[in-house]
């Protein structure tokens, strides 16, 4: 079943690039000990990593938001 596409240009982008600063900041949390920090940010990286590729966000489709046409 394929999804409506809500994210595209630069909102994929800026969630791209806030997938891997929440990947490194969950490495780098569970390295020191912080678990719940480190697993808080690891559901964040994944959550905007899916959004990334899949170019859907939930959020965006309950808030009436689509940025497809944004930076295309």
């Amino acid at each position: 079943m394929p999804t409506e596409r809500n994210v595209g240009g630069t909102d994929r982008i800026v969630r791209a690039v806030l997938a891997a600063v929440c990947t490194v900041l969950a490495v780098s949390a569970l390295r020191a000990g912080r678990r719940s920090l480190g697993t808080v940010a690891a559901l964040a990286a994944v959550g905007l990593g899916f959004n990334t590729v899949t170019c859907f966000c939930g959020l965006n489709k309950a808030l009436g938001i689509d940025t497809t046409g944004d930076g295309e």
